[in-house]
């Protein structure tokens, strides 16, 4: 018998996580990158990882303003939005081999956003046979690696232009 391990979910699975204000604009305010696992910040958007990814290298890409909605994202932070998710996919292809990415928002509670008041885009590295029985018969998901882990693959590659 194989044990797969991730316990990093089990708080998430077991409870969520309860915060007092919007986590999208505390953790850019904290300036510490490392321990909230900010890979780059940009002018107008910051590039982390998700703390309780889907997959290995689950990246979240979010203006620091604090918006709800596409519609409400000035044209300086859609471009950058895009540009970073544009370099995060070489970066992800590079270091994690990643075959294939699924990019996607959550617009709304309604539409399944987990933080429903802060836009963010989920940029989802995939590989070739990544899904197996466990999302299908137990209703699981295995991820390889821990977050801090993937923190540290992927921070040397996510520095700025001159740095």
């Amino acid at each position: 018998m194989r044990i797969l391990w991730a316990p990093w979910r089990k708080l998430y699975i077991e409870k969520g996580v309860e915060t007092k204000g919007c986590i999208l604009c505390e953790k850019p305010r904290e300036q510490e990158d490392r321990k909230n696992f900010i890979l780059f910040r940009g002018k107008c958007c910051f590039v982390l990882l998700n703390l309780f990814p889907y997959n290995n290298g689950h990246l979240m890409i979010s203006p620091y303003r604090h918006i709800d909605t596409l519609t409400s994202l000035s044209s300086e932070e859609l471009e950058e939005m895009v540009a970073l998710a544009r370099m995060s996919e070489g970066i992800l292809r590079n270091t994690l081999a990643a075959e294939g990415f699924n990019l996607g928002m959550n617009v709304g509670r309604i539409a399944g956003a987990g933080i429903a008041d802060h836009i963010h885009l989920h940029l989802v590295p995939r590989w070739g046979g990544d899904t197996n029985f466990m999302p299908v018969m137990g209703k699981t998901k295995v991820i390889s690696e821990d977050v801090n882990s993937t923190y540290e693959r992927l921070s040397p590659f996510f520095q700025a232009p001159g740095s």
